[in-house]
């Protein structure tokens, strides 16, 4: 059985419970938090964000390159300040490069010349080294003339074995 098959009973439990349909839609902190799709990932509890807090995004690394549309829409029309970028151990964009997932995505297309030509354009922004890769989103983040002067920009990782969180810039 498909997992999607759960998600109204699962969502009926949800909704027995749910009183936080008055919340307004700028989050109340008044934060931006750039984090990675991972499963084990879970922003809300990790740091204590409540619903309503934040905005959190999310993409494959936590990359602020793929998430500044999100933090531009977050903080123009919806108020937020500071952006916090959050990379982790054992993130799977450490093993890779952009040639070898093109190549496993060809060979799963075998002779699939549209695939071939899509998967050739795009930067999977795979990195080698997670803190390095905090800092070089935050230095990304704080040239962008795109966001707020004066906004405030800190740079994490996340250690996946431990629960713990570790300021990096």
């Amino acid at each position: 059985m498909s997992v999607h098959q759960h998600f109204v009973s699962l969502n009926e439990n949800y909704v027995s419970s749910f009183n936080k349909g008055d919340l307004p839609m700028p989050p109340s902190k008044k934060v931006a938090v750039v984090t990675c799709m991972d499963a084990r990932i879970e922003p809300a509890s990790q740091l204590g964000i409540n619903l309503g807090e934040a905005h959190v995004i999310r993409n494959a690394g936590g990359l602020a390159k793929e998430a500044l549309r999100s933090i531009v829409i977050s903080q123009r029309l919806l108020g937020t300040r500071e952006v916090a970028v959050f990379h982790h151990t054992d993130c799977g964009m450490l093993t890779f490069t952009n040639e070898t997932i093109r190549e496993k995505v060809k060979s799963e297309e075998a002779g699939n010349a549209a695939v071939a030509e899509l998967v050739d354009e795009i930067d999977f922004l795979p990195f080698p080294e997670v803190e390095e890769s905090v800092k070089n989103d935050l230095k990304f983040l704080k040239d962008s003339p795109l966001l707020l002067e004066g906004t405030t920009f800190s740079g994490w990782v996340y250690d996946v074995k431990t629960g713990k969180v570790k300021q990096v810039v």
